[in-house]
């Protein structure tokens, strides 16, 4: 028994010897995140979501500029109601998957919805379009073809070509021209699929889907578009990118979700030819092993499309809005990323410097969150601010908040992309110092100078 005794202290230290070298890892790593100044804190929300929201710890309305809620159905009344009445009629949930107990009347009706609005044959309902794009590729490719992904694709579509055995190729971000060297460089395969985000979400920039478009079907590709941050308000009817870009008809599938736009709760979806969704029915794991969406979210978010589907009125309003902030916050000095999408990036660089404005920003009734590395790329670090259908001119016109922030900042990065350039500039800027002229630099606010200005300053 003594014998015993001693082994079993024995091994309880190796184990707790082990335990306590894998916590030393854990925190040096969390160490590391907070010490490059991109540790991801979690404000608590004590309201519903919207335009203005409540925030633990802040007084007052704070005004929400960080929410998917693009058309501002989060909490619009009549999606509410149905949500309430699908809860009522239907349960809080099924405890089941789909092919054992798990569908029900309302689940196919979302489907029949999904699949009118985007102009599909079938659909077929998510947890999440994480889910979605994690139960694609592996259904549809096999070690014989081939998936061509753009490199700035979200990490779900990522997550999900891993999961398949295709060869893989990356193709430079929206770059028409690299496309075309990995199609022929995949011509030997069987199938290959073209992947690509339709708005990408760190930087609201499009894809090129008519280029994409000529290429896929001039080398024999199927065409696959990420929509979730297009679906509810791009395209004059809101069906999204494909429709802005006038290329419904030659995409081939299309997933996206009902956790933006379309009333914000959860869950996601792919549609696209019958054949296809029949067999992620037979065959795609997270369709297959979770959970089936609960009646209260298929009620909400059924009713955000029939209200899309009546009317493109909601999505019509998000132009106007989208160019008044944009050109509110360029006149202000600062660089946005993106074009005409409401994805209204604020370039920054670095992420300390985003992590602190946004919190600036919450001081002054703004919520805002900084992003920075690893959900962008180093270098990067942006505030990202996204409009609503919801905002009103007068919240659209808070930018100045970001102006008072950056007072309090004196780190100026000038966002510039060529190595050369810089060094230039700052021997320039140098000389212009020395000549007692203008320091653009030498400011105490945020300024993102572009070229143009830059030679103003030269030639003055």
């Amino acid at each position: 028994i003594f014998i015993i005794r001693l082994f079993c202290r024995a091994l309880f230290r190796a184990y707790a010897a082990a335990a306590q070298a894998a916590l030393s890892v854990l925190e040096s790593e969390l160490d590391a995140i907070r010490t490059a100044g991109t540790w991801k804190g979690e404000r608590v929300i004590t309201s519903r979501q919207g335009p203005r929201i409540s925030v633990d710890g802040s007084r007052g309305d704070i005004l929400n500029f960080c929410a998917n809620n693009y058309l501002g159905l989060s909490s619009h009344p009549e999606v509410v109601k149905a949500g309430i009445e699908a809860l009522q009629k239907y349960g809080a949930g099924l405890s089941s998957v789909r092919f054992i107990c798990g569908t029900q009347s309302i689940h196919k009706n979302l489907e029949e919805k999904l699949a009118q609005f985007h102009e599909r044959e079938d659909c077929i309902l998510y947890a999440s379009c994480f889910d979605a794009n994690a139960g694609l590729f592996e259904v549809l490719l096999g070690p014989d073809d081939a998936v061509l992904s753009d490199e700035l694709n979200h990490a779900s579509i990522i997550d999900g070509i891993r999961l398949c055995r295709a060869k893989r190729f990356r193709y430079k971000h929206m770059d028409l021209n690299d496309l075309e060297e990995k199609l022929k460089e995949s011509q030997s395969s069987r199938l290959r699929l073209v992947v690509t985000d339709g708005v990408f979400s760190m930087d609201g920039d499009v894809a090129p889907l008519q280029g994409i478009c000529d290429l896929a079907e001039q080398y024999g590709a199927l065409v696959f578009i990420d929509e979730c941050h297009a679906t509810g308000f791009l395209g004059p009817r809101g069906r999204g990118t494909d429709e802005l870009l006038g290329v419904m008809d030659r995409v081939h599938i299309v997933n996206s979700t009902l956790g933006k736009a379309l009333g914000g709760a959860a869950g996601g979806y792919t549609v696209g030819p019958k054949a296809l969704i029949e067999l992620l029915r037979q065959r795609s794991r997270p369709y297959l092993f979770s959970n089936s969406l609960p009646p209260p979210v298929v009620g909400c978010a059924t009713r955000a499309v029939e209200l899309l589907l009546a009317s493109n009125e909601i999505a019509q309003s998000m132009a106007a809005k989208t160019m008044r902030f944009r050109n509110n916050m360029t006149q202000a000095g600062f660089t946005i990323s993106g074009t005409a999408h409401p994805i209204c990036p604020v370039m920054l660089g670095d992420a300390r410097l985003a992590s602190l404005m946004a919190d600036d920003m919450l001081k002054l009734g703004v919520y805002v969150i900084g992003f920075s590395y690893p959900v962008v790329p180093k270098g990067k670090a942006r505030i990202r601010v996204q409009i609503s259908a919801a905002h009103t001119d007068e919240d659209i016109d808070r930018a100045e908040g970001f102006t008072i922030s950056g007072t309090a900042h004196p780190i100026c990065p000038v966002m510039l992309g060529d190595a050369r350039l810089a060094s230039l500039m700052a021997d320039d800027m140098l000389k212009l110092g020395k000549n007692k002229k203008v320091m653009p630099f030498n400011v105490s606010w945020i300024i993102y100078m572009r070229v143009a200005d830059y030679l103003n300053v030269l030639l003055s």
